[in-house]
């Protein structure tokens, strides 16, 4: 006899974005007795994900937002795996996936959809030209879409809440702030900061011009003025479906041009965590709440960061770390040389940064919030 549970289908474009952010949410939605699906571009994590009970749906999405003829395409296969599985929620996790669903926020009105937003991300933090002319465009179209008395909105922060306001959205009726996608706080568990001859500052993030990839790299021959055996080392991979990602041969070369290290995509990042001094994420992305400074708190390590949406809600000036102005580099040089210089200092950011996302960011809470957002549109597991 079929599975008569509620259906709720996530709606992301990456398989491993889902893997790394939305993975144990949608374990506990099935541990809360719901069916779960997945619709994605699947690659390297489909069979992970299948093993979890949740069933992968293949889409033919993209990121980039330069293929408009590709995204139509996209939202009208969306629309139809919408109308063919009726799911009772969709929960649309980014604002690729949130545009996509255009069509099927009108056209379903009894579908409830949760809107994500993970952070305004490259679109609203670039400057360039072809990023305006985008803003132009979405920004009214997601103002459609967050208004529809079908969907819910979901931020990660303070300052993305208020913008939705401006959107025209009743942040008070349909939207909820849940600051981030939680923290595994057994696997990022906290650990002495090493007492290493060459202290390491990392920077875990996609390699990203807008991550401040190349702020942290013109930081480290000034750090190095005050503490020569300092290691800069980054640690993530490749993004080219984004307009802001560094080619490979480009980083390489302002890698060694740095004397800094490049570690590339790692999958046992709790360990390289526990083998940095400090996180460093000088971002100026427009984030949600960063994942990796979470889990650099998480393992108890002081974070350097920016004054900007999402890092400045975990990284807290004095309290957690130190901030510092975006695109600052002689900022950011100050900043960690004044911590290397001080290890006490450092231990006592990096309790501080543990304590906090026990208290506010540790994975168990962030799910039980989402899913009382479930239930606040009346999805229950018995229908």
């Amino acid at each position: 006899m079929p599975d008569a549970s509620p259906l709720i289908l996530y709606v992301v474009t990456e398989d491993w974005y889902f893997w790394s952010h939305r993975a144990e949410l949608a374990r506990a939605a099935r541990q809360a007795g719901f069916r779960v699906a997945l619709a994605a571009r699947f690659g390297a994590h489909r069979d992970r994900i299948e093993a979890l009970g949740i069933e992968c749906i293949e889409m033919p999405f993209e990121r980039s937002l330069r293929h408009p003829h590709k995204d139509l395409h996209a939202m009208w296969a969306l629309f139809r795996l919408i109308f063919n599985r009726r799911p009772a929620l969709v929960h649309l996790v980014a604002l690729k996936p949130i545009l996509l669903a255009l069509l099927a926020v009108f056209c379903f009105p009894r579908v409830r959809f949760v809107h994500a937003i993970t952070g305004m991300g490259y679109l609203f933090a670039s400057a360039d030209g072809f990023a305006r002319i985008v803003q132009v465009l979405v920004r009214p179209l997601l103002g459609l879409i967050l208004r529809r008395p079908n969907g819910f909105a979901i931020v990660q922060n303070a300052d993305d809440l208020a913008l939705l306001g401006r959107f025209g959205v009743d942040t008070h009726a349909h939207a909820m702030l849940i600051p981030g996608s939680g923290v595994d706080l057994e696997r990022y568990a906290a650990s002495p900061i090493p007492d290493d001859p060459a202290p390491m500052v990392l920077l875990p993030a996609r390699m990203l011009r807008a991550k401040g990839v190349a702020e942290f790299l013109a930081a480290a021959p000034i750090v190095r003025q005050q503490h020569p055996a300092a290691r800069f080392v980054l640690a993530g991979g490749l993004d080219p479906d984004n307009p802001a990602a560094y080619a490979k041969a480009e980083l390489e070369s302002a890698v060694a041009a740095a004397g800094a290290e490049w570690w590339g995509a790692c999958e046992d990042m709790p360990a390289v965590y526990q083998r940095a001094t400090m996180i460093c994420l000088p971002s100026y992305y427009r984030e949600g709440v960063p994942k990796a400074l979470l889990e650099g708190a998480a393992s108890a390590r002081p974070l350097v960061s920016t004054d900007t949406p999402g890092c400045r809600d975990i990284c807290r000036n004095g309290v957690t770390g130190v901030l510092v102005p975006p695109r600052d580099v002689t900022a950011l040089a100050a900043a960690i040389a004044g911590l290397l210089s001080h290890p006490a200092q450092m231990a006592a950011l990096g309790a501080a940064a543990r304590q906090l996302v026990e208290q506010v960011f540790g994975a168990p809470a962030i799910h039980a919030q989402t899913l009382a957002c479930y239930a606040r549109l009346g999805l229950r597991a018995d229908g």
